[in-house]
């Protein structure tokens, strides 16, 4: 990268309210017998709160309600602000409650069809903010969120824009979109204190859970009052073997790491935290990938799925706001169900400064970031 892009704010409305605190705790609960991560207690009370005083959004998917109530906690935003909040699903609630009266009486609303376009997250963040430049949504699977922040990067670097709201919002607890991870046979069966066991290279079955969550960075070239700065990152796409599929190596992600980290010492690099589903192939995919790129003495490795499961194209931005509290906090989050012998071979121990975020997804896309303070 020419100069760094900093984080200026961001915000997390997700099962979990601070990763330091909750370190050691799965978020998950059963629904007709099968496990979800919805967003918390706490949060579903602020989503209420927030929906009484502003009775216009009611009628909103619930991914675009998510993402209005994390850009509203974000701080000093400027009116001449760019937005790129993406989905992986986008409307998926509202889409198929109005298929659903489609199929059975011929109709829908007249705000069907403005109500579920993928546009509409951003659209709506901007109205609800009142900022006045471009705002425009996108979905790459579950490589989604950190696409964003690669857009707000080239905007920013461009001049097209001096700040940036990036980030993702997911909602996809419903029928239609678990019935659909089912059918891949991924989620999780399992009925112990783990259900999703991701990083767990010991596991027999596939262990992905489903998430709902939104998470939103406030990007800018301003260094003043920034709470970590990105520096590296990259971007590819890999050759498809089939529709879901990522090479038994991680082609992808081995490029993508590579590219981030681009003319600094793979030694300097503290920590990865990985994208990781709880699949077989997926975790063992990009173990493989990380190994060829930093060698058997890899950075430590982190995850975030075991405990809030995968929130699809909201996933990364939930391993960025990790990756925040991380440096924040001085520590390096541990996965409860590991050795450390397993996740960190290394025999120093640190204080992550620089931390690398991968995401993945289907069509063989990946992203790497890094992260600094």
């Amino acid at each position: 990268m020419k100069n760094p892009i900093y984080i200026n704010d961001a915000a997390i409305i997700a099962a979990v309210d601070s990763f330091e605190k909750q370190q050691a705790q799965t978020l998950f609960e059963k629904r007709d017998n099968v496990w979800v991560s919805p967003i918390s207690k706490e949060n579903e009370l602020r989503l209420e709160s927030f929906l009484e005083q502003n009775q216009n959004y009611k009628s909103l998917d619930r991914s675009v309600q998510l993402a209005i109530l994390a850009s509203n906690s974000l701080k000093n935003v400027p009116s001449k602000t760019a937005i790129n909040i993406g989905s992986s699903r986008g409307a998926t609630g509202l889409w198929e409650a109005y298929y659903s009266r489609f199929r059975e009486s011929g109709t829908v609303p007249t705000t069907t069809s403005p109500l579920t376009t993928l546009g509409n997250i951003s659209s709506w963040v901007a109205q609800h903010l009142g900022t006045t430049e471009t705002a425009f949504s996108h979905s790459i699977t579950c490589a989604t969120a950190s696409h964003s922040i690669l857009n707000a990067i080239a905007w920013i670097e461009s001049g097209m824009a001096s700040s940036f709201i990036a980030g993702g919002s997911e909602a996809p607890l419903t029928d239609f979109t678990i019935s659909q991870m089912q059918a891949l046979r991924i989620y999780s069966r399992d009925t112990d204190q783990y259900p999703c066991k991701s990083l767990d290279f010991q596991k027999k079955s596939n262990t992905m859970i489903l998430g709902e969550a939104a998470a939103v960075f406030l990007l800018s070239n301003h260094q003043e009052n920034h709470i970590a700065k990105i520096t590296g990152y990259g971007s590819a796409i890999e050759k498809l073997s089939s529709a879901t599929s990522v090479s038994k190596d991680g082609k992808c992600l081995q490029q993508s790491m590579k590219q981030a980290i681009e003319n600094m010492d793979p030694e300097s690099i503290d920590a990865i935290i990985t994208h990781a589903p709880g699949t077989i192939k997926g975790d063992l995919a990009e173990m493989k990938a990380i190994k060829a790129v930093f060698g058997k003495k890899h950075p430590h490795i982190c995850n975030n799925k075991w405990q809030l499961g995968h929130a699809l194209g909201a996933s990364s931005a939930l391993n960025l706001s990790m990756a925040i509290e991380m440096i924040k906090s001085k520590s390096i989050f541990k996965i409860p169900y590991l050795e450390e012998a397993v996740v960190n071979p290394r025999e120093d121990v640190r204080v992550p400064k620089r931390i690398l975020i991968n995401a993945t997804g289907f069509g063989g896309n990946a992203v790497s970031l890094l992260i600094e303070k």
